[in-house]
């Protein structure tokens, strides 16, 4: 049992960073298990075990020690816009959003995911699976308006530095993220935002989770990216060789 490999989860406290954590748990027969979270309170959301460490991506000394020892690092951090304070939906309008101070994109997103990125290549590790976002390619895609944070351009900017980085990786942008049950979809891959042109373009959380696991067991998804989207529930087979869909895909970007 020595020689599994043990794969690290950040944002593991996050919507679809617990799902990743609780799968890699559940196959403790290919894989040993780590999470990374930012605060006392994520620890004790996901179970508060002692695989689950506390760190802040935003500085790089503080999340040194958990990447000793990887062998994969799935990166699932990410800012989270919140709602300002005061909206009020009797009175119409829309509600404003901001990020917390020091919890903008460019701090999260970028120099967050840049340390865990360079963190991972001193250490050694063979193989970062990073889950970004549908919509990078547009730099006035609205999801950029929201607190100003102009998030999917910093998402974007660490994807290509992972790209460059010489570590080998997977990148899975997603796209509209579902709270719906996984492995009932057919999956679809896709480049440069085209997905986003069809009624194709959401996928459940617990679906990208899964790719993000598959993606560690087979060759065919190293040095690749993709945009990930699934077909209703119900209108075609659910997914199940994903060396078949990792092998569909050309892009190295």
């Amino acid at each position: 049992m020595a020689n599994l490999p043990t794969v690290l989860v950040t944002g593991a406290s996050g919507k679809t960073g617990q799902i990743v954590y609780k799968k890699l748990k559940e196959r403790s027969d290919k894989f040993v298990a780590k999470g990374l979270v930012r605060t006392p309170q994520g620890k004790e959301k996901i179970g508060g075990e002692a695989d689950v460490f506390i760190g802040d991506i935003r500085d790089a000394d503080s999340i040194t020690p958990v990447i000793q020892g990887i062998d994969a690092l799935v990166i699932l951090t990410s800012a989270v816009p919140k709602m300002k304070p005061g909206f009020d939906p009797t009175k119409g309008g829309r509600p404003e959003f901001i990020f917390d101070d020091g919890q903008y994109p460019e701090q999260v997103d970028w120099i967050g995911q840049k340390n865990q990125i360079d963190a991972a290549k001193a250490a050694g590790v063979k193989h970062i699976v990073l889950v970004g976002s549908m919509g990078g390619t547009n730099p006035d895609h609205p999801l950029n308006k929201l607190g100003n944070g102009n998030i999917l351009i910093w998402k974007r900017k660490a994807e290509q530095y992972l790209a460059d980085s010489g570590t080998p990786y997977t990148i899975i942008r997603a796209g509209g993220l579902l709270d719906k049950e996984g492995g009932a979809r057919e999956l679809l891959v896709g480049k440069d935002d085209e997905l986003l042109q069809t009624d194709t373009k959401t996928v459940p959380r617990a679906d990208v989770a899964e790719v993000c696991i598959q993606a560690l067991l087979f060759e065919e998804a190293k040095n690749k990216a993709f945009d990930l989207g699934s077909k209703p529930e119900g209108t075609s087979s659910p997914t199940n060789d994903f060396k078949a869909l990792f092998s569909q895909v050309t892009a190295r970007f």
